[in-house]
């Protein structure tokens, strides 16, 4: 039997139907319909909390406002004063996340080379005053409006948290008086040292880096001359060291010094008692 020739309207392709309700979204609504998670108590507050600490390390605190945060925070005025008082509280509360932060970057494994230790542990302190530089600048150099006792207390509790680890890495059971003061004025001058680089940046950061780690081995070797006690504690200090690290480089940089002409001589000079006098050792 012939086979049946379609007609023209069966071999026409089908027109697209009229548009007609659009189909459910399987996940639900858009993104800009869709009805946002209530966040918790707890969740909300923390929110609050990491919004200000990045506005007040974008900008000194008394150029944020409240409005500034509740904007940043997708909040209402009146939501940020339910979870707290007012700016300082907020400042203070975002200050104490950060202070625990800053803290937990001095912690390093007690293994390698002390220099070492010291230079990835100062390489993770200044990431973090980079990262936070204008409202930690201004509360440090005390010019700022935000600064209070609990903001001073949480410093506080930094430069404590920092002189705790860099005694425990040295590993010495009873530390003189001179030997913790030591520790804190080098921790001192590391956070004036930062943050003049942090408004001038006239130097590499890797730079300072190494440049405040061998202070602190200088002062320590300057401590240890005057101290018997800790000078026996050099002996494997150094022992330690690498010639390419921290220390090495430092006594490689002090070398080349005692080789320009005159320097030598003139330390030697320096270093013989004159006539008459006793000789260091003699006074110890």
């Amino acid at each position: 039997m012939a086979s049946r020739t379609p007609s023209p309207t069966a071999a026409r392709p089908e027109r697209n139907p009229a548009p007609g309700p659009a189909a459910p979204d399987p996940a639900g609504a858009s993104a800009s319909e869709r009805p946002r998670r209530r966040l918790s108590v707890d969740e909300r507050r923390e929110q609050l909390i990491a919004v200000a600490l990045e506005l007040f390390s974008l900008r000194p605190p008394e150029e944020v406002s409240i409005d500034d945060i509740a904007a940043a925070a997708g909040a209402s005025r009146p939501l940020v004063y339910h979870y707290f008082p007012g700016k300082q509280a907020l400042y203070e509360e975002s200050l104490r996340r950060a202070g625990r932060e800053l803290a937990g970057r001095f912690e390093e494994p007690a293994e390698g080379p002390l220099s070492e230790r010291l230079h990835r542990v100062m390489g993770r302190y200044l990431d973090f005053v980079q990262s936070h530089g204008p409202g930690f600048a201004a509360l440090l150099r005390g010019g700022s409006v935000a600064a209070s006792a609990g903001t001073s207390a949480v410093i506080d509790e930094v430069r404590q948290a920092a002189h705790e680890q860099i005694l425990s890495h040295l590993a010495i059971p009873d530390p003189s008086p001179g030997l913790r003061l030591t520790v804190r004025a080098w921790i001192a001058n590391a956070e004036i040292t930062s943050l003049e680089w942090l408004a001038e940046r006239s130097l590499p950061l890797e730079e300072l880096q190494l440049h405040l780690v061998q202070e602190f081995v200088a002062s320590l070797v300057l401590t240890a001359a005057r101290e018997p006690a800790l000078a026996a504690e050099l002996a494997s200090f150094f022992a330690d060291e690498r010639p390419d690290g921290p220390t090495g480089r430092l006594v490689q940089d002090l070398a080349g010094l005692l080789a320009a002409p005159g320097i030598a001589e003139a330390v030697t000079a320096l270093a013989t008692p004159a006539p008459g006098e006793p000789s260091p050792q003699a006074t110890d």
